[in-house]
């Protein structure tokens, strides 16, 4: 201070703060209180993360209430036997309490025996997982919980990486805050994949055991509850040891858990897995072509899967109630089969039936059972040539079996080439054989012909029966439906109908000659001719001309009615999607057609001229039992009544519009009948019932046809290759087709009751002289198929006139019939009528 410097200072008064804010402000400069801090922010702004990038996108959680597994669609027959199942995968819904309790505590306890306890995420798990995937390298790891597979499985995917577990877990805890835990076992045991195409424990129990889940055994259980890890590693084929090493440590863990006792631990140990083979529903190939018709149109209708609407094909569950009578599509299939083969026969091995030898270096029966090829005819045996050993062949087959065809056995020469079938075989050849003795096989050959046949309701336009070829998993192509061929001689009564339209009639007389018409400049003059060049018989009636099938005959008919009015007829019964030009030549069948269409118009003859729409499916219903196809679809009350009850009959409603005149396709169906009787297919005569039909036979001939059939079902069929090839001049519908057609309707007939074709109002039924058509008075109709007097059908006013010499020839006859006929000729046309049941 002496030399006069001046000091100076300062002072903060502070005062003390009490409370939290106090608090706050005396720790907030500390080192700790700064790293909480710290690693607080840090957290929300990883939480912030989480939700930006993880959680805010994830699905919710709700649309596990109303999940559907995707089901397969079932198919039916008409009486409601299964026939067959569209499926990517086998599965059964279940819901939890049909789940037997040893099952489930099966899965518990190879998959999360903590499930019942913890929320979703299995905390000391997943904190052993990381640590594990940190401390090693390649596919991480974890602890998932049945939750958690819950999530991957229906909500999230199967991306191996730390993100989607991160949303296994967030989505695993919100679905514990949605659903129970049975709820969550509930789709758990029925989404999961467990192999062979099986989705879900129910689905599996069938493919591995061939039985339902109520019937499996501990030990069959425990196996289902290690597929989860991969069902592939624990092959019942290929790795039976590691497969029951890892079941035995199921069942430790159900016993460790306190779900069986130590006894029954170890006499499950000690059984065997007792998995049976791979295998395919057994109803599979009934109706192979039928049942991928009606897969077309499922298709067509509701989709493939899932992506194209709640109902798809292979994914939405549907019951499909078809029209198939399996009785008669057994019938249609074996008569088909045979006729193919007889024409066949002797005509050599027609080669292997796949196009080029399979590549079986790294084994047979994979490469094998991918084709897919199979044959089902008798005893017959799809089998692939392994390798050749001297004088015979090691064959493999489907279920893994091997047998030998020895060189006796196929020394048949191969078509077209020449030489012995035995050394044109070649290593990956699949083959068709049939046993011979035990473990030996004889060489078979698939007929290259093929053909189609169908069978429909006339009433309903059900299709009954449906054969596209000789097997379909052989040739998928169905000539039934897809197949254009030309009709031949089929047509010709729809031709006679139009003629019947336009004022003509059974008895009108048609001259059998010559006829040529002039096509213009470029084409000239076309003759037509008769079948095998037959000359004409001059005037002849329209039943004659139809009965013996004659070309001249026709275009005569069609040409003085106007070939207009003949194909827009055959465009109205649905021969043709489109008008055919006018040709003459349409006449004789020389557009093209299906077999279904050709049965769909001679059905539509058959049930007055009304149209009719050829339908596979009855109704679809969906997963619930709601018939969802066809819209409004309406069930036909107390049809299926066990009993009268007094009421009035029950008839489902008909709103069929009339596409020929009732009483002209009457007259037709009569005349067809005449068909049997005496014409072209006289071969079903002895068949002893109405039947109606007509053969065909194209220029070659390279079709052969028979389209007919009795009051309750219409068939047809026709037999040709798929690249028009001459059959030889022997080949016929009345000699080919028709006696297919028999071999049918013989054991399809069977019971059957004996129905006529009934007429409409209106047709007069009259005795007229075979020959000549003329009105017969004094005779009457035999059941001689060649009488000289028939009863003919008439519409009003169109029946032959009574003439001056008719009335001296009735009165001539009338001496002779009283004094020569028995008593019960000289019944009158009423008795006649009363008779036949009042059907005229």
């Amino acid at each position: 201070m002496a030399d006069g410097s001046i000091s100076s200072f300062k002072m903060r008064i502070t005062r003390e703060i009490g409370g939290v804010r106090g608090f706050f402000a005396r720790v907030r400069h500390r080192w700790w209180f700064r790293s909480l801090a710290l690693l607080a922010l840090l957290g929300g702004i990883g939480l912030l993360l989480i939700w930006i990038f993880i959680a805010r996108n994830l699905p919710s959680v709700d649309t596990l209430r109303s999940y559907e597994p995707p089901l397969p669609t079932n198919v039916r027959s008409y009486d409601g036997t299964p026939i067959h199942s569209y499926a990517r995968e086998r599965r059964v819904q279940l819901s939890y309490p049909e789940y037997p309790k040893q099952l489930v505590h099966a899965f518990l306890s190879a998959e999360d025996k903590t499930f019942f306890s913890h929320h979703g995420v299995d905390i000391p798990g997943v904190i052993s997982a990381l640590i594990n995937n940190l401390t090693s390298s390649g596919r991480p790891v974890g602890a998932s919980t049945i939750t958690q597979q819950v999530a991957k499985n229906l909500l999230v995917g199967n991306e191996a990486s730390y993100v989607r577990k991160a949303k296994e877990g967030i989505l695993a805890w919100r679905i514990e805050n949605t659903l129970s835990k049975e709820q969550i076992l509930e789709l758990y045991l029925n989404s999961i994949e467990l192999g062979r195409n099986a989705g879900g424990v129910a689905a599996a129990s069938e493919a591995y055991f061939g039985k339902d889940l109520d019937a499996l055994t501990l030990p069959q259980m425990a196996y289902l509850a290690i597929l989860p890890k991969g069902p592939a590693n624990y092959d019942p084929d290929r790795h039976a040891e590691r497969a029951i090493e890892r079941r035995n440590w199921v069942l430790g863990q159900m016993a460790d858990n306190g779900f069986i006792s130590p006894a029954e631990r170890d006499a499950a140990r000690a059984a065997p897995l007792g998995t049976v083979p791979r295998q395919t529903p057994k109803f599979e190939r009934v109706g192979g072509y039928f049942v991928e018709e009606v897969r077309r149109q499922l298709m067509d209708k509701f989709g493939e899967t899932n992506a194209a609407g709640p109902y798809s094909v292979y994914g939405g569950g549907l019951w499909v109630r078809t029209s198939l009578d399996p009785r008669l599509q057994q019938y249609a299939q074996k008569a088909l089969r045979d006729g193919l083969l007889r024409l066949e026969r002797g005509r050599g091995w027609s080669g292997p039936l796949n196009e080029k030898p399979l590549d079986l270096a790294r084994g047979w029966l994979q490469p094998f059972l991918n084709t897919n090829i199979g044959v089902d005819y008798e005893n017959w045996r799809a089998a692939v040539a392994i390798a050749r050993e001297g004088d015979s062949w090691q064959l493999g087959f489907d279920d893994g079996t091997t047998g030998r065809l020895p060189r006796w056995a196929a020394t048949m020469p191969v078509r077209g080439k020449g030489g012995e079938a035995f050394n044109a075989i070649e290593a990956g050849d699949i083959l068709v054989v049939a046993p011979e003795s035990a473990g030996t096989f004889a060489l078979r050959s698939v007929p290259r012909i093929s053909g189609g046949m169908v069978v429909e309701d006339p009433r309903t336009g059900q299709v009954l029966a449906m054969q596209g070829g000789f097997d379909s998993r052989i040739q998928s192509f169905n000539r039934a439906t897809q197949a254009q061929r030309q009709p031949g001689s089929t047509i010709k009564p729809l031709v006679y109908a139009a003629a019947m339209e336009q004022g003509l009639s059974p008895s009108t007389i048609v001259v059998d000659g010559p006829f040529c018409v002039w096509q213009g400049a470029n084409l000239g003059q076309k003759c037509f001719r008769n079948f095998g060049n037959m000359r004409g018989a001059g005037p002849k009636t329209l039943r004659w001309g139809v009965e013996q099938s004659r070309n001249l005959m026709t275009v005569q008919v069609a040409n003085q009615i106007g070939m207009d009015k003949v194909v827009d007829l055959i465009q109205r019964v649905g021969i043709s999607k489109q008008k055919s030009p006018p040709y003459l030549s349409y006449a004789l069948g020389a557009g093209e057609t299906t077999v279904m269409r050709m049965v769909n118009a001679y059905a539509i003859l058959v049930n007055h001229g009304r149209a009719l729409t050829p339908s596979l499916i009855d109704f679809v219903q969906d997963r619930r039992g709601e018939v969802i196809w066809p819209e409004n679809w309406r069930a036909c009350e107390k049809c299926n009544a066990p009993d009268w009850d007094r009421g009035p009959m029950p008839r489902p409603v008909t709103r069929a519009r009339q596409v020929i005149e009732p009483m002209s396709a009457y007259q037709i169906v009569h005349i067809t009948e005449g068909v049997i009787q005496r014409g072209t297919a006289t071969v079903l005569r002895d068949l002893g019932r109405p039947i109606m039909g007509k053969t065909g036979t194209t220029s070659g001939p390279t079709d052969v046809w028979f389209v007919g059939g009795v009051p309750q079902m219409i068939a047809g069929l026709y037999l040709g290759y798929d690249t028009p090839t001459n059959l030889g001049g022997y080949v016929q519908g009345g000699t080919v087709a028709a006696p297919i057609f028999k071999d049918f309707a013989k054991p399809a007939f069977e019971g059957m009751e004996k129905l006529p074709f009934t007429a409409p109002a209106g047709i007069r039924m009259a005795r007229v002289d075979r020959g000549s058509g003329r009105r017969v008075f004094g005779g009457w109709p035999t059941s001689d198929p060649l009488a000289s007097v028939i009863w003919e059908a008439f519409k009003p006013e169109s029946e032959p006139r009574r003439g001056r010499r008719d009335q001296q020839e009735e009165a001539e006859k009338k001496a002779v019939v009283r004094k020569t006929a028995p008593k019960a000729a000289n019944q009158g046309e009423r008795d006649f009528l009363q008779r036949e049941g009042g059907i005229y």
